[in-house]
């Protein structure tokens, strides 16, 4: 008899299912106690949003704090509250902050690739945070992003996760018919790594790699800019001295355990599942090459906004929630039993919770501890578009004049994702919109794209 039905265990429920005796499976009692503990902490959330209204009111009728706190000293905090709800609406401006306008358009179709990058727009659903904002949402797992390109300009998806680099490219007709795009805002930044086959543990110097076989899961996606970046830096020819091919991410692992490839670039959890297959180790976080950098964005086209500006605004909204959960370390535990089971990516437990906590297995004995692993800052920057153009510049895929500072206001959300976070109660980013970054210890200044080109000495010149 299997130790599960023994029934003298007294630890031991005595059926299959779960010590609650709700769910068929532990498994399931674990992902639901998940999901309430983070609508909880997202109610947290709300409720601050609803006192920060009220601050902003009352900030308003006392400006001067030696006034506000003589006012509350005399009256109490209670009746404080009863005496200025009986003046202004405060709760109108609290349902204003919260929801601004009727919906255009409620059942909506948005696509994601199973991969720890896509994680605000998954965890959105299961929490509950589009229903929150009156949509109707099906999030619908995509094969590849050929196929998440394609669905999206023949209007089957309303909006999509996209490689950062994909509507710069869409709009500028690079790849695709030309199609404007819009970045409402960036997915994740970091979250990627190179993973090598395990034979070649004592070759990391990448200068040895001539003739290797690479994989990365598109060819407009950071994934692939950053390894030829990383190679060239290290004297190879990425058109030359390597070959580059393009994988689904979920094929990868099987493509390194067969063989067919020494390694990827790519999106986890697949790096972390190479180690836990034991079939690969983890060479880099691609951290260590551009910290910050971003990878996945939430976009959609410049048609659907126009059409659709309240719909998208509620879409905006509740990506960013998600996003802002994303953040915080003390949900990444919680948010991995959510996004791991089939629905979503499909992948051990322990494989995504690595990937998101930051505390791994390396595939190389030890373990490594890097909350910075993968994050969910949603800035779009406009200089992170700008260094994305002058990546495909550089290696040809586009040619001619780039219209580097238009395609990046066009087309990465800055302004709007600004006033969104300001209007969740969020931390909106300070500054001017194209902050300078460092790539392997060089800057790239924004203000001058086409020098930084030129400033290469390896790179596509025909």
């Amino acid at each position: 008899m299997p130790a599960a039905h023994d029934p003298y265990d007294a630890y031991r429920p005595l059926l299959s299912g779960c010590a609650c005796g709700r769910h068929a499976s532990a498994s399931e009692h674990d992902r639901d106690g998940a999901i309430a503990t983070l609508k909880a902490r997202a109610d947290d959330d709300q409720a601050y949003l609803t006192r920060y209204v009220e601050a902003a009111m009352v900030k308003a009728l006392f400006p001067q704090d030696s006034v506000r706190r003589k006012f509350l000293q005399a009256v109490g905090a209670g009746t404080a509250i009863s005496a200025i709800q009986a003046v202004l609406p405060i709760g109108a401006m609290q349902a204003m902050a919260q929801e601004p306008a009727a919906l255009e358009k409620k059942d909506l179709k948005i696509g994601f690739i199973p991969i720890t990058c896509a994680t605000p727009l998954i965890m959105a659903h299961p929490l509950g945070f589009y229903r929150k904002n009156g949509l109707n949402v099906d999030v619908v797992k995509t094969a590849g992003w050929a196929l998440i390109r394609d669905k999206m300009l023949n209007r089957e998806y309303d909006a999509t996760q996209m490689l950062s680099p994909m509507p710069l490219a869409i709009s500028m007709g690079a790849g695709s018919t030309a199609e404007p795009m819009r970045v409402a805002t960036i997915q994740n930044v970091n979250g990627q790594a190179i993973t090598l086959a395990m034979k070649h543990k004592e070759n990391r110097d990448p200068k040895n790699w001539k003739g290797f076989k690479f994989a990365v899961p598109f060819e407009f996606s950071m994934h692939n800019f950053l390894l030829r970046y990383y190679v060239a830096e290290h004297g190879l020819d990425p058109d030359r001295d390597i070959q580059i091919r393009v994988v689904p991410p979920a094929e990868m692992v099987a493509n390194l355990r067969a063989g067919n490839i020494d390694g990827y670039l790519a999106p986890d959890p697949f790096n972390q599942r190479a180690v836990y297959d034991e079939v690969g180790f983890i060479h880099l976080l691609t951290r260590d090459l551009w910290e910050g950098h971003p990878c996945c964005t939430f976009a959609t086209s410049e048609a659907f906004i126009k059409q659709h500006p309240n719909t998208f605004a509620a879409l905006f909204r509740s990506v960013l929630t998600a996003a802002a959960m994303a953040e915080k370390p003390e949900n990444r535990g919680l948010i991995a039993k959510v996004i791991s089971p089939q629905a979503y990516l499909n992948q051990p437990e322990a494989v995504v919770t690595q990937v998101l906590t930051g505390r791994y297995a390396d595939g190389l004995g030890k373990i490594q501890t890097v909350p910075q692993r993968i994050d969910f800052n949603p800035v779009p920057w406009q200089s992170m578009a700008v260094w994305i153009m002058t990546q495909m510049k550089r290696w040809g895929y586009v040619k001619g004049d780039v219209q580097y500072k238009q395609l990046a206001e066009q087309v990465f959300l800055l302004t709007d994702a600004r006033a969104k976070m300001k209007e969740l109660g969020m931390e909106a980013p300070a500054g001017g919109a194209y902050p300078k970054f460092k790539i392997m210890n060089k800057e790239f200044d924004p203000a001058s794209p086409d020098a930084y080109v030129n400033s290469f000495a390896i790179r596509k010149t025909t």
